[in-house]
């Protein structure tokens, strides 16, 4: 038996016996090949594997995707693909004034013209949790954590995966497709729609776009719109032993906010019922002071449409609401809002959803196919167990695999 073969033996054999690692964040990669061999399936695995640490070993709280633009752009340079950085205007409460999207294509060409947009945004919601993963000898259902791991850094890695397994199998042709990375999805969405006004995308004639969030590798049929809004409640101050001399602003927003969530703000078939999460309520000074002030913020998820329309649809009914309460002391504002958002979904084996949360769909304006594909459930992103498997990343490169040659054949 040759010797450097005999190591390899031994080396193994050693880290089967040997004593679990009580700290899986601090666990390295192995290397795939030692492990299988040189056979295809596991160099795309280790590389995916790889892709994806290092994406969520980065911190990007949204306002502070720089570092991981720059380390996005650099792998893709490394591999062949022309980049650009496209530069968000900063404002002036912005913590980070060198916000980018990253945009890259296969080659050296330097006007692409893709058919097909591939797409998912490089920002997280706080706070930072490490990257872990559960096993120093990945299988299908190792499992992999931390901030971003599903929303959305597992759909980057899995569609840069994706994208160069078809370019090297000749499957694709370079000029055909092109990668788009955004920032602030989580919020404001500015990223995507400074794409969608830019230069850049009017000088594109695309056919169809592969968004990625987490769907649980199920192909979105649509998604539910949203409405960001505050109500704000005026009162009259004084003693809380004597409530009748004052007016409460937070008893005036308490009856407003029980009259919105019970009743209907409009409900469909397909996506369900609007629903109303009240975000953070703010009001008052202390315990025995009549409140003269109230604010509440929150986020409606809308199951009507059309998508240009259904958000000022709910906006009329939460008016009507507070007008029959109160004109006069409860105040309303919106930021933005938009009706449900259909997608694509008769494409040949994949099983098909409905998404209750929000995306960049609505933001890049156009007519154009619209696919909703990733891997993880949206029910761990944003949570302090986000986490997906080996075999979810997996699946999801094949998936995305399927979706680039559906779109560009159809």
């Amino acid at each position: 038996m040759p010797a450097l073969l005999s190591l390899a033996l031994l080396a193994l054999l050693g880290s089967a016996f040997a004593t679990p690692n009580p700290n899986p964040q601090q666990l390295p990669l192995i290397n795939a090949d030692l492990l299988y061999g040189n056979a295809p399936p596991t160099k795309l695995r280790d590389d995916l594997l790889s892709l994806h640490r290092s994406l969520v070993e980065v911190e990007s709280i949204t306002y502070h995707e720089t570092e991981v633009g720059h380390h996005l752009a650099r792998y893709l340079r490394r591999r062949g693909y022309t980049t650009q950085l496209q530069y968000i205007p900063s404002k002036t409460d912005s913590p980070d004034e060198n916000r980018f999207n990253v945009l890259a294509w296969p080659g050296d060409s330097a006007r692409p013209n893709p058919r097909v947009i591939i797409s998912s945004h490089i920002d997280v919601v706080p706070p930072y949790i490490p990257y872990y993963i559960s096993d120093d000898e990945p299988t299908s259902d190792t499992v992999i954590g931390g901030r971003g791991s599903v929303d959305a850094k597992g759909s980057i890695a899995a569609q840069i995966i994706a994208l160069q397994s078809l370019l090297d199998a000749g499957e694709v042709r370079e000029e055909d497709v092109m990668l788009l990375f955004v920032v602030g999805e989580e919020s404001p969405g500015d990223g995507m729609r400074h794409f969608s006004n830019s230069s850049e995308r009017h000088a594109l004639n695309f056919e169809s776009v592969i968004f990625g969030e987490p769907t649980e590798n199920k192909l979105a049929c649509g998604h539910k719109g949203g409405l960001f809004c505050s109500i704000e409640a005026s009162g009259i101050s004084g003693h809380s032993g004597y409530p009748w001399l004052g007016k409460s602003a937070n008893e005036l927003l308490v009856k407003a906010l029980y009259e919105m969530i019970n009743t209907d703000l409009g409900s469909s078939d397909k996506f369900g019922n609007t629903t109303v999460n009240i975000g953070r309520i703010d009001g008052g000074v202390a315990a025995n002071v009549i409140p003269d002030h109230a604010k509440v913020d929150l986020a409606i998820r809308v199951a009507i449409g059309p998508e240009d329309e259904g958000g000022e649809i709910v906006v009329d009914r939460i008016k009507k609401i507070l007008y029959e309460l109160d004109p006069e002391s409860l105040k309303f504002a919106y930021t933005h809002g938009y009706g449900v958002v259909e997608c694509d979904c008769a494409v040949p084996g994949f099983e098909t959803t409905v998404e209750s949360y929000g995306t960049d769909i609505p933001n890049l304006k156009g007519v154009y196919k619209r696919y909703l594909y990733g891997p993880g459930s949206i029910l761990v992103a944003h949570a302090p167990n986000e986490r997906l498997t080996v075999g979810d990343l997996e699946t999801s490169v094949e998936g995305y695999k399927r979706l680039i040659l559906h779109a560009l054949q159809n």
